[in-house]
């Protein structure tokens, strides 16, 4: 127990009585040993993480209410507790099987079963009970596969949604529900890609300067608005299996699995505007982009049609130039041929204006992927909070001293400057030090375009670096590029 006494936790106080009640302590005796060693090892238990059961069999975890509360609440995404204690291990399960696997699953959650009467021995005995947890694990998880996917295939026959919410809705006593803060932006997605051929990078751009932000609160970049575009939720369908063949899953069903039905929420587009989508993204994302060794030009790959979205491609020969992919297939109305020599001084010219743009508009990447951390930490100090709360509770109701309440308090603090300190030192970087690092990012891949010894692959590798695409309008004689900081 020494690790539970450096800090406080949260701890949830298990209590059972079976029906024969064979020479066992009462729920209220059990109840009272179990907040006194709570107390003794800085678990601080409330009032609502005690789970009792009278006269309930501890043979099958599902005949059990209070049990399956109570690990319920443990696989939530804010699982409130760090730790469950009982008087002995059988009054957690009988059923060794059980008892098993859900410490398995607890332990995945980082939450540890203490029982206070048996507390376990170190050493190989340890180790070889912690084997046979994870051999457990496994053969728990092929066999509850089975029953999940049983369960989802019914769920889906029914038309009932059985993942998160997406961005667009939101629950409401159960429902999924529009969420009218963000339809329009659903709608504005789908229409600027189908009516308007944005791409995915302008489509997030756009979301972002109207201040939209993602289902996690980030913002948007191309990833999700493709998942947008692909999800058939919007136009009131469930999908569950393989819904398109671009789509990349690590497990893919067979299309004869595949379960479409009209789902019980309302649509936020029309089927036809969804299929109109759909049918852009297999046209447009059916084959992977070319290796740079496999380019005909250090620009081939990074060039887009203004009208259609698709690529622009290098004809090579005797008056090299590019044109849009999908004109030269008789898919796009508009041509958008321009000579090599000329897109390469327009886009050496631009490169060369962001050089000295000190408000230079870019995609910080590596901020991107700093949010999930982010988020992880808030949520952990927001826990603090709520424990901060709880310790002032049970001052206020007598159950600690003031002394207790000062040292708990004390410990808190201490873990949440903790934590203040880590999410300070990832929001050190500041966007002073992001522009001058992308300025002398965008300085040294100018060197290399205009070197006459980089040779064609390296002048590819080199702007891809730096800017994810290029789109050349024609109409109006422009360049759009966009640059983006990993």
């Amino acid at each position: 127990m020494s690790d539970f006494n450096s800090k406080i936790l949260t701890g949830a106080a298990y209590i059972r009585v079976s029906t024969d009640k064979q020479e066992e302590l009462s729920p209220d005796a059990q109840k009272r040993l179990l907040l006194e060693y709570a107390k003794k090892n800085n678990i601080f238990v409330p009032e609502e993480f005690i789970f009792v059961e009278n006269g309930i069999s501890g043979k099958y975890a599902n005949k059990r209410p209070e049990f399956q509360k109570m690990i319920s609440m443990s696989k939530s995404k804010e699982h409130p507790f760090d730790v469950i204690i009982v008087w002995k291990y059988s009054r957690f399960a009988r059923n060794q099987e059980e008892s098993i696997v859900y410490k398995s699953l607890l332990k995945k959650n980082n939450i540890d079963v203490i029982s206070i009467s048996e507390p376990l021995i170190d050493g190989p005995f340890g180790s070889l009970i912690e084997r046979i947890i994870e051999w457990m694990d496994e053969y728990y998880s092929i066999r509850l596969s089975g029953e999940v996917k049983r369960g989802m295939t019914e769920n889906a026959l029914r038309g009932t949604r059985q993942t998160r919410t997406p961005f667009g809705y939101i629950y409401d006593n159960g429902n999924i529900v529009i969420d009218e803060k963000n339809r329009a932006f659903v709608v504005k997605i789908f229409e600027d890609y189908v009516y308007r051929n944005m791409s995915f990078y302008a489509i997030a751009k756009e979301l972002n300067n109207l201040g939209a932000v993602t289902i996690h609160g980030n913002p948007f970049f191309s990833r999700p608005i493709k998942y947008i575009l692909d999800n058939p939720v919007y136009c009131g369908l469930v999908m569950w299996g393989v819904p398109f063949e671009f789509r990349q899953k690590r497990n893919k069903m067979d299309h004869d699995e595949v379960i479409v039905r009209k789902g019980t929420h309302e649509a936020i587009i029309s089927k036809e505007l969804f299929e109109l989508a759909q049918a852009r993204l297999k046209r447009e994302y059916k084959y992977k982009a070319l290796p740079p060794e496999s380019q005909i030009h250090w620009l081939s790959a990074m060039l887009r049609c203004s009208s259609c979205g698709r690529s622009l491609v290098s004809n090579g020969g005797q008056r090299p130039g590019f044109q849009c992919s999908g004109y030269k297939k008789h898919q796009c109305t508009e041509s958008h041929y321009i000579r090599t020599t000329k897109i390469e001084k327009a886009i050496l010219k631009d490169i060369q204006e962001a050089m000295l743009n000190k408000e230079l508009e870019y995609t910080n990447i590596a901020s991107i992927e700093k949010s999930s951390e982010l988020e992880a930490l808030y949520n952990a100090l927001d826990k603090y909070d709520k424990k901060e709360f709880r310790i002032k509770e049970a001052y206020r109701n007598g159950v600690d001293t003031l002394e207790e309440y000062r040292e708990n308090k004390k410990i808190i603090t201490d873990e949440k400057q903790d934590i203040l300190n880590q999410i300070e030192a990832i929001e050190s970087l500041s966007s002073e030090k992001n522009s001058e690092e992308m300025l002398q990012r965008i300085s040294n891949v100018y060197d290399i375009l205009i070197s006459e010894s980089a040779t064609r692959n390296e002048k590819n590798t080199a702007i891809k670096s730096i800017i994810s695409e290029i789109v050349y309008d024609k109409k109006n004689e422009t360049v759009k590029i966009y640059y983006f900081l990993s």
